[in-house]
């Protein structure tokens, strides 16, 4: 049953980190499928959001500086910032050397410390080929959780076949829905979680023992 948009909530603010390099890219295309599905899961969640979308190629000159000088300036502080501040995050990479790319790692390398710590994270790669399909559990997921964030249950890989013509990419779609729902689950569980303590002043204005006695 799909719940009622609440007048009070403000959009959640999900961000797509993509470090494709060609344009167009394919792990672009997946960072916007994945973002398209999970804002459609937190409308069923009684959720609106709003999507941006840090494209890293754009990024690339100002990530090697800021490993030099030690702190990020200008563009780039303003997407190291939209991170920090995000909901939730859609980290997607290229599969390179049956690792991650050196330009997704960077940008997380200078992130400040703890900036993810608690965000929900969903975690996406592109390659050629299925054979690289554990690269989202043996070299993505260990550095979330060294960086304290909380990723979903599914990560999603798509290789070249998934974005065939014809049947192959059924798979693709499902699995894409299957991680977009457990990332609005926690962003909506977040949301959730804060209601309390924004309606808290409630308890500023305590009733009386004795008139609640008297009732």
């Amino acid at each position: 049953m799909t719940s009622p948009l609440s007048s009070q909530s403000r959009p959640r603010r999900v961000v797509v980190v993509q470090a494709g390099l060609g344009q167009p890219s394919s792990t672009r295309l997946l960072g916007e499928r994945l973002a398209a599905a999970t804002r459609d899961a937190l409308l069923e969640r009684g959720q609106e959001a709003t999507v941006d979308v840090v494209d890293l190629r754009e990024h690339a000159h100002d990530l090697a500086n800021a490993l030099l000088t030690g702190f990020p300036s200008g563009a780039l502080r303003e997407a190291v910032d939209a991170v920090a501040s995000a909901d939730a995050v859609i980290a997607v990479t290229p599969v390179f050397q049956a690792s991650y790319s050196g330009l997704f790692k960077t940008f997380f390398d200078v992130l400040d410390e703890g900036s993810l710590r608690g965000t929900p994270v969903l975690m996406a790669a592109t390659a050629g080929t299925a054979r690289h399909s554990l690269v989202l559990e043996h070299a993505m997921r260990p550095m979330f959780a060294y960086l304290k964030a909380v990723t979903v249950p599914t990560g999603v890989f798509a290789a070249s076949e998934d974005w065939g013509g014809g049947d192959p990419g059924q798979g693709l779609s499902t699995r894409v829905e299957v991680a977009a729902a457990e990332l609005a689950d926690l962003v909506s569980g977040r949301a959730a979680a804060a209601a309390p303590a924004r309606s808290g002043t409630e308890l500023a204005d305590p009733v009386p023992f004795e008139e609640l006695l008297a009732r």
